[in-house]
């Protein structure tokens, strides 16, 4: 290197690149993309909660300042504890489902036999096609006159004459059907997470284990389930912020209905902005997601770097 600067004519110190230019480099590089995140979230962000401490409506010509009068309306209204809860039980539930059949596919999906790519494209398709299409699709599906599940279970003896249920009418089923249809969406990304964190762990673990004695069962949480629970709560952490922050399956399949039973706090801030065209309450709900997220976010990032650590 000094050969080579006494040669050119220069210092050594010229030609070495210094902190401060790996620093600046480093900013350039990231500047990109914080200006895409900051016009596509942080503008959207702080206009909602402008619109949130105003009377702003969809024809309003000019908003007035009025406090956190909307945020006092909205918790006054017992429809919104209704759709908090049910945002709650909706995404508890089928985030459970998913991580849980995630790590049995994973399972299945890690060992070599037949068609294992087919079986792996036709895993990926929910998460592939677009959540519209695929939510007609069940839409149709829980059809109350062509519903294929009723003609099924009615042409194998499971229903009887007078068996008929209303997928989609009834609120119990409701609130089933579209949690089937959100695990039905977000399996295949949660299994192809976990897939990928189960690739990672050493054969020769389980080879050990095996030698020892230890079954299928052992090997599974005293190997698999430690290893990859950093991996199954990325996942967890992705299926809740998709789920708590997605209203298409509500919109599509039941409206919030029957009766508010399945209207989330997604849906509900999209009807009461958008649609009932009060945009000063509907986003005065939607910021109620904003703690929700940062508690969860917060809580599942703080377990998975203590169990790395541990």
């Amino acid at each position: 290197m000094s050969a080579l600067s006494a040669t050119l004519g220069r210092p050594d110190h010229e030609t070495s690149d210094t902190p401060d230019d790996d620093r600046r480099l480093g900013a350039m590089m990231l500047a990109p993309a914080l200006i895409y995140i900051a016009l596509l979230l942080g503008f959207p962000f702080l206009l909602s909660i402008w619109y949130s401490l105003t009377d702003v409506t969809v024809g309003s010509p000019m908003p007035h300042f009025i406090g956190l009068e909307n945020f006092r309306s909205v918790v006054a209204n017992p429809t919104f504890w209704q759709s908090l809860r049910n945002a709650l039980v909706f995404t508890l539930v089928s985030q459970a489902l998913v991580v849980v059949l995630a790590k049995a596919l994973a399972l299945a999906l890690v060992r070599d036999f037949p068609g294992k790519w087919l079986v792996r494209l036709l895993i990926l398709l929910p998460w592939v096609a677009p959540i519209s299409l695929g939510s007609i699709g069940w839409l149709w599906i829980f059809d109350p006159v062509y519903s294929i599940i009723n003609w099924t279970l009615r042409a194998i003896g499971l229903f009887g004459p007078n068996t008929w249920p209303i997928w989609l009418g009834q609120p119990d089923l409701a609130m089933a059907s579209v949690i089937l249809v959100d695990v039905w969406r977000l399996l295949p990304l949660a299994t192809v997470i976990i897939l990928a964190g189960m690739q990672g762990i050493p054969q020769d673990l389980h080879d050990a284990a095996a030698m020892d004695g230890a079954g299928f069962w052992r090997r599974l949480f005293r190997i698999d389930v430690p290893l990859l629970m950093p991996v199954m709560l990325v996942a967890l952490l992705f299926g809740i912020v998709f789920t708590l922050t997605d209203m298409v399956i509500i919109y599509v399949l039941t409206r919030g209905g029957p009766y508010d039973t399945t209207q989330v706090l997604a849906s509900l801030a999209f009807f009461t902005g958008i649609q009932g065209g009060d945009l000063a309450e509907g986003a005065a709900i939607s910021l109620f997601l904003f703690p929700l997220l940062v508690a969860v976010v917060t809580l599942l990032l703080t377990v998975a770097h203590r169990s790395e650590v541990t």
